[in-house]
């Protein structure tokens, strides 16, 4: 019962580690159409999100934890738009470094995966209760 209550602890963290994946990708695709205000100012930067494994000593068993979320230092898009305020003396603006086809890839990944880890707390869940009832009869 021990190893089941372990199994959804770790699963747990991969919730909570895809649940900040979702927020970060969500973030990216809302500003996906941003362009800054003025001239000079960079637009949005996309970001980005790594994972790390984690011992955790009470448990017994590596967890994953999100180790940081970092910007994307790829070169932003540059869209032709003489009439906009933030456009430079080429008539250019610079516009997100966020590619929506990429970030809807990266939020079904990262769907699924927290699905996945659901799924493994639930069936961890549900073989407790089911050794509960085997011990109480």
């Amino acid at each position: 019962m021990v190893e089941l209550i372990k199994a959804s602890k770790i699963s747990a963290s991969g919730l909570k580690a895809q649940a900040e994946r979702l927020r970060v990708i969500s973030e990216n695709l809302a500003n996906a159409g941003s362009t800054a205000k003025v001239q000079g100012q960079d637009p949005y930067r996309r970001k980005l999100v790594t994972f790390a494994n984690e011992l955790d000593r009470a448990l017994g068993a590596r967890t994953v934890k999100v180790r940081q979320v970092t910007q994307d230092k790829s070169e932003f898009i540059k869209r032709f738009d003489p009439g906009h305020p933030a456009a430079d003396k080429d008539g250019y603006v610079l516009t997100p470094n966020v590619n929506p086809l990429i970030e809807l890839a990266d939020l079904r990944e990262a769907q699924r995966s927290y699905e996945a880890n659901l799924s493994a707390i639930e069936i961890s869940k549900s073989m407790v209760q089911r050794t509960v009832e085997l011990l109480r009869s």
